[in-house]
């Protein structure tokens, strides 16, 4: 099925996101904390900003 128009920005977005989770789940516990931690700074970021 092809999407168009803001379905793909969201695509996009999701894949990045899985993308950082299995970064950080591959590494050890401390700095899967820290990556965790620096991942939900940039989510409340964008949440912060509103819309894009």
């Amino acid at each position: 099925m092809e999407r168009t128009g803001g379905l793909d920005h969201d695509d996009s977005a999701r894949d990045d996101l899985v993308s950082a989770l299995e970064v950080i789940e591959e590494q050890p516990l401390a700095e899967r904390a820290a990556g965790y931690a620096a991942l939900h700074d940039e989510l409340a970021r964008r949440l912060d900003s509103g819309p894009a």
